[in-house]
């Protein structure tokens, strides 16, 4: 029996469709175990493909066990063992997770007691629907075509130079350079290692100083990644209030390892740590012992006013410092740094091998030609504009759409926090949202500890029109 030839796939080689048409004409029985094909050059005038592509099917096929070249025989299917039904097939041996992997998949789950709506209305269409919830990337402020021409004019250095656990010396120098004029920061390139995101420098730190046994301290509310990456490691947390003023210094523990903050502005509630905070948190560092860990998460998105220099400038010896260009670029680029003293970035640069080489070489080559060519100031030039125009309007649309409740302005970032009024809650506000086709996040979700109930309004994805129609249907939903 000659199989017929299967239709063929995109950009299907012919090797690959007679290949494909064989292996599975022997996999559906079609040819029996013990039939004897045709020689070569029959096979190859019935499909009308070259003979030398026949010979290197057969040969690709007799090495993975479907057939069986005999001397003075022809070729014969093989004798392939009992093929399982098919819920068998499916089924596959438990999976011993590591305590790790357990606490990692836990983290995941929210906070004991915080309820959350997780549905979506099913009424009206996708172009219906109002989404502001958090993670959403800034849209129309991607400056694409200066980012391919640098992408194109470091392509070949990218492929030419050699890996650097670092990252780059000369985006290394370039970032240096950026963060000592526009954060204040102190540093030297050997005190910085790019990475691919926030996430992977905390997950980095993470794994280097803490385990079951040791306190992590960490902002409540605050960033879900910092919190999952610290639990992953089997290390306590420790919540610290926020308020008007920042991270409450009077709720440190006396034997923690590090402390996580986002000073200025705070994630989730856009307050900036104040002066004397500041001080009291650099006094106990060096009391304690414990690391400052510095998030500088939207620092360089801020449009009302220009943000504190960074901690780091301050106490370089006890503060690290990182930061990503995943809001004020794009997530997709996976580029980000962390600022830290020599010997703690050279620990980092022995384990990072474990995990990771390097980090994305072309993106940071071009990142270096953004930062010192000038076209990075340009676009945040832009960015800011826009995202100040767009939260102006969301803090409109509220404050005339909801009036009585009270909207706080932030000076920097991408969304904001909208405190509820008293009698509501997080679950009845999310849901009626929803079935009125208005995704919100809220801070119960960000949250160790009960806390004050607010909704977080992500805005940066969305134009002016579509904000103020958002607005008008949570206010119709909530009346």
């Amino acid at each position: 029996m000659v199989l017929p030839l299967l239709p063929a796939l995109p950009n299907e080689s012919q090797h690959a469709r007679v290949t494909r048409a064989l292996r599975e004409g022997i996999q559906m029985g079609l040819l029996a175990p013990g039939e004897k094909l045709p020689g070569s050059r029959e096979l190859a005038r019935h499909w009308g493909v070259a003979r030398n592509t026949v010979t290197g099917v057969l040969e690709q096929l007799q090495a993975e066990g479907y057939l069986d070249v005999r001397a003075r025989s022809g070729t014969m299917v093989a004798e392939l063992p009992p093929q399982p039904s098919a819920p068998e097939a499916l089924a596959s041996p438990p999976l011993a997770l590591s305590a790790w992997a357990r606490r990692a998949l836990e983290s995941q789950g929210r906070p004991p007691g915080v309820a959350v709506w997780t549905g979506r209305s099913e009424q009206g269409s996708q172009a219906e629907w109002t989404d502001f919830r958090l993670g959403q990337s800034p849209s129309g402020l991607f400056p694409s075509a200066q980012w391919a021409q640098a992408l194109a004019k470091h392509a070949y250095d990218a492929a030419s130079s050699p890996p650097d656990p670092r990252g780059p010396l000369v985006t290394r120098l370039a970032l240096c350079e950026w963060l000592r004029r526009e954060r204040g920061a102190r540093l030297t390139p050997d005190m910085l290692l790019l990475t691919g995101g926030a996430q992977e420098a905390l997950d980095a730190l993470s794994r280097l100083l803490l385990e079951a046994g040791r306190v992590a301290a960490l902002e409540d509310p605050g960033y879900p990644g910092a919190r999952a990456a610290f639990q992953a490691t089997g290390a306590s947390l420790w919540p610290l209030a926020v308020d008007a003023q920042g991270v409450l210094p009077n709720g440190l523990p006396p034997r923690a390892v590090l402390a996580y903050l986002t000073p200025g502005p705070q994630f989730p509630t856009g307050v900036t740590l104040s002066a004397a905070r500041r001080s009291a948190l650099l006094d106990w560092s060096r009391r304690s012992g414990a690391w400052l860990i510095e998030d500088d998460y939207a620092a360089d998105l801020h449009y009302a006013a220009r943000p504190p220099a960074a901690l780091q400038g301050q106490a370089p010896e006890r503060v690290m410092l990182l930061g990503t260009f995943s809001q004020s670029l794009a997530p997709a680029l996976r580029s980000g740094y962390l600022v830290a003293p020599v010997h703690v970035t050279e620990l980092l640069t022995r384990t990072r091998p474990v995990t990771q080489r390097t980090p994305p070489t072309l993106d940071a080559l071009a990142l270096a030609e953004f930062l010192s060519g000038g076209g990075y100031a340009k676009h945040l030039r832009r960015a800011r504009s826009e995202l100040r125009s767009r939260h102006d309007t969301l803090l409109s649309a509220l404050q005339s759409a909801l009036p009585g409740w009270s909207p706080r302005p932030v000076p920097a970032g991408t969304h904001l926090y909208l405190p509820l009024p008293p009698g509501l809650s997080e679950l009845e506000v999310q849901r009626r949202a929803a079935q009125a086709g208005v995704g919100l996040s809220v801070a119960g979700e960000l949250r160790l500890r009960a806390g004050e109930a607010a909704l977080l309004l992500a805005f940066a994805h969305l134009t002016p029109p579509a904000i103020r129609e958002g607005v008008e249907r949570l206010a119709g939903a909530l009346r």
